[in-house]
């Protein structure tokens, strides 16, 4: 019986560098080894390489050691990977939904409010997100009269880059933002009492950014730290966790986030700081939330298949969202050496792709 194609969409860069070896951050080996675990061969290509109308595409397959350029039937099933941002690119997208040919992760980059708003409307869940509005001056000063920490973010963005904080000082507040300065990033304070500085004005003029509480983490070293948790559908075709892995804030920051020089951290390690937590309790209170989670964001997101969650936890326990990574790089488990959980974050989707072509035979 021959062995069904399944896509793996991938921009540009990535696919350029499939000759090479040279994938960024996605090793197409651990999607192999899935493939073969499930039965599937995936093949590699861009979304300009397919045709409408066309019953073939070219795309990059492994033969022996090497990958090779050639055709190959049109996949049923594609695993998405890239980002788009086109309404050509998006109706493309949807043309081959249309056309019988599912797509999972079919856009997998949504607006940080657009999330956010989503998972407030759920009750249940509003008590582990932190209040948000509308990037305005009116909303900040609203805000500061409130809280006494806040973050000001990109609506949409990724790694931690744009966002600012603000915190109150003993007479004023603080403004703590990123600068780069010959190509190397800096870290600015602006303190300030009344007048909101004029940086900050120009940044919440547009429409282009969101006000936040900042949510009460517990810290390990008296740095904050979150949970980055790959929530994926699976070779039943439900929802499972395949790990969790934590990420610290260098000392005097506020960004966990490995791209903004966060470090990881097995979650037991994070929890020697906090005695009274367990860390059996805490996983599990993190899995039970983390699907919540999704199962309220796939009633709204079609397709949604495959995230990466940054979860954070009080001094209690308590889990808490940050936020929703549409494509999880899932770098983070190689970096805290979980090669297990960094393999399995590939074999899962090649798992739901065959799940995907199951059920399409059987209709």
């Amino acid at each position: 019986m021959k062995v069904p194609y399944v896509g793996v969409l991938l921009n540009r860069a990535m696919y350029k560098g499939i000759p090479a070896g040279k994938t960024q951050t996605e090793v197409l080996a651990f999607y192999e080894e899935g493939g073969k675990l499930h039965g599937i061969k995936p093949c590699y290509f861009r979304l300009e390489d397919i045709q409408p109308g066309k019953s073939t595409l070219w795309a990059y397959v492994k033969k022996g050691e090497k990958y090779r350029r050639m055709i190959v039937p049109m996949p049923r099933v594609i695993h998405n990977r890239a980002l788009y941002f086109s309404d050509g690119e998006k109706g493309k997208l949807n043309g081959l939904v249309k056309g019988n040919i599912a797509v999972f992760n079919r856009w997998n980059r949504y607006s940080k409010p657009y999330i956010q708003d989503l998972l407030w409307s759920d009750a249940l869940l509003r008590p582990h997100l932190a209040h948000t509005v509308r990037g305005t001056v009116e909303n900040l000063q609203t805000m500061m009269k409130k809280y006494r920490q806040l973050f000001i973010k990109p609506n949409s963005g990724s790694i931690g880059f744009g966002i600012m904080r603000l915190a109150r000082q003993k007479n004023g507040w603080r403004l703590t933002y990123a600068a780069y300065e010959n190509k190397k990033r800096i870290w600015r304070n602006v303190d300030f009492k009344n007048s909101i500085p004029a940086l900050l004005r120009m940044k919440l003029h547009g429409g282009r950014y969101h006000i936040q509480r900042q949510l009460p983490l517990a810290t390990y070293k008296e740095r904050p730290f979150d949970l980055r948790v790959s929530v994926q559908k699976d070779a039943t075709g439900h929802w499972q966790v395949t790990g969790m892995v934590g990420k610290a804030a260098p000392h005097g920051r506020f960004l966990s986030n490995v791209g903004q020089g966060g470090r990881v951290y097995p979650l037991s390690v994070l929890l020697t700081d906090h005695p009274k937590l367990e860390i059996k309790a805490v996983e599990k209170a993190v899995e039970v939330f983390a699907l919540r989670v999704v199962y309220k964001l796939e009633r709204s997101i079609e397709g949604l298949a495959d995230v990466g969650l940054d979860i954070g936890i009080t001094d209690g326990g308590t889990p808490l969202f940050i936020e929703c990574n549409g494509r999880d790089q899932r770098y983070s488990f190689r970096n805290g050496k979980m090669i297990r959980e960094w393999k399995a974050t590939y074999a899962n989707p090649m798992g739901y792709a065959r799940y995907l072509l199951n059920r399409a035979c059987e209709e």
